[in-house]
């Protein structure tokens, strides 16, 4: 019997990529646009993941919708403006172990490997540009096309791109909201313990890990179940 196919999700920000520096950074911009007080450092950080339209309601639920989209234009401008002057792996460097895992998966021919993330599509393009990943996310979900997260919209899309059944696709995010979101398309969730949100937060995820070497070891445990 052949071996089916596998597909791993990545989530982006606080998973793949440390950029809370450039993300409080623009978000103090977004907060100085409409002249309000910029939120606490962990406040800021605890709703990464989200799109930004849903971010700003949320964070700023009095505020009128033209000045959550005046605040969403600000974030995106500063965003840009700091990667741009920074370079992309200084301002959202890969995290230790990221590269060499995702070259492992990426070498196994049943195994495809994907991205569901609150980054827009402009954003995710740069991202993978700057850090030479052409080619290694064969499904590219963003926030520009889909619901946010945690609606299961991401995964499903992605699930159908590559043809991958449920059983046999795996999310990997640090926040609730990925957890979340892979627990609504019905496929298992991997907790990494390294970006935004506690391990207390990701009570939704099948198993946690500490970094991205044990990621593989988890990967073939999760399939040995599902073969």
């Amino acid at each position: 019997m052949s071996t089916p196919l596998r597909l791993v999700i990545f989530d982006v920000d606080g998973t793949l990529v440390d950029s809370q520096s450039d993300i409080v950074a623009a978000m103090t911009v977004a907060y100085d646009a409409v002249g309000a007080a910029v939120p606490p450092r962990a406040e800021i950080l605890g709703v990464v993941g989200l799109s930004l339209d849903v971010i700003f309601p949320l964070l700023m639920p009095d505020m009128s919708p033209q000045g959550h989209e005046k605040m969403c234009e600000a974030y995106k401008n500063a965003y840009m403006e700091m990667r741009a002057r920074a370079g992309v792996q200084h301002s959202s460097p890969l995290y230790p172990g990221a590269p060499e895992v995702l070259n492992r998966l990426q070498m196994m021919p049943d195994v495809l490997l994907g991205v569901a993330t609150g980054k827009s599509k402009r954003g995710l393009d740069k991202l993978i540009e700057g850090h030479g990943l052409e080619g290694v996310f064969v499904t590219q979900q963003v926030a520009d096309f889909h619901p946010s997260k945690p609606h299961p919209s991401m995964i499903l899309q992605a699930m159908a791109d590559v043809g991958a059944e449920a059983r046999d696709t795996v999310m990997i995010g640090d926040t609730s909201f990925d957890m979340e979101m892979a627990a609504a398309a019905g496929v298992r969730g991997v907790g990494v313990n390294w970006g935004y949100h506690g391990r207390d937060r990701l009570s939704a995820a099948s198993v946690l890990i500490d970094d991205f070497a044990g990621l593989p070891a988890v990967l073939d445990e999760m399939w040995k179940v599902s073969a």
